[in-house]
């Protein structure tokens, strides 16, 4: 039970969304990403070009806990032997289509209706994401109809600062008006999430793994989460109704 939890914060990736592998969709989005581009390079073999690249700046903004902005993600690191004044201006859009090339993000199982009901049990709700792009969430959330229910949106595209930053936990609480100590963050990476989230405070966390991972995984004292679910749906029976 969660008596003095006011405040809600969702992960996205792997939380409550998921990526399904639709190849149509992803070669759709390679075929956009080197018409913009301006390049001749078959898409398949372009983007796993990219995907490379991508690796090289994950492995900077892990280790720096910040994150690029779209311009200087493709003028230095994913395209950086084209013309920067050609390729900055197409940033946003070229990150969008290089977050599509990777696949098709859907809410999982009972997504929707689990956030109405948290929403109508008196919860603030609120996002806490790692991801490039500034484009996607906001239209997604719209396209879905979220947009209502997420009073605080911290995105790292937006802020420039990365989880486990507690810096990007204490900004959403801030948004949403909620002291840190009565927030609850629902994540799904047990060294990522749970260092974060202590780190500002938050009064509760829960992880969302699948029994397989849990399996394989390792709890200590450093990495252990307040509650482990299995589903999301399963977030309705540690947030009662608020008084």
């Amino acid at each position: 039970m969660t008596p003095n939890i006011e405040a809600v914060f969702i992960d996205l990736g792997n939380t409550l969304r998921t990526l399904v592998k639709d190849e149509a969709h992803m070669a759709r989005a390679r075929q956009e990403i080197v018409r913009l581009v301006g390049t001749h390079e078959d898409p398949l073999v372009f983007c796993a070009k990219l995907d490379e690249r991508y690796k090289v700046y994950r492995k900077w903004a892990f280790e720096n806990l910040a994150e690029a902005p779209e311009a200087e993600l493709w003028t230095r690191w994913l395209v950086p032997e084209f013309p920067p004044d050609i390729i900055a201006p197409l940033g946003e859009e070229l990150t969008y289509q290089f977050r599509q090339s990777m696949g098709r993000r859907v809410v999982v199982d009972g997504g929707k209706e689990v956030v109405i009901e948290l929403q109508r049990r008196g919860y603030i709700l609120g996002i806490i994401s790692n991801l490039i792009g500034t484009r996607e969430i906001p239209d997604w959330l719209v396209a879905e109809g979220f947009a209502p229910y997420f009073k605080s949106v911290a995105l790292s595209s937006v802020l420039g600062i990365r989880k486990p930053d507690p810096a990007i936990y204490l900004e959403a609480a801030r948004q949403a008006g909620v002291e840190p100590g009565k927030c609850a963050y629902v994540g799904d990476n047990l060294k990522r999430d749970v260092v974060g989230t202590r780190s500002a405070g938050f009064g509760t966390l829960v992880i969302m793994i699948s029994p397989e991972e849990l399996a394989e995984a390792t709890i200590t004292d450093e990495n252990r989460p307040d509650v482990i679910i299995h589903k999301f749906r399963q977030l309705l029976d540690i947030f009662p109704a608020r008084n």
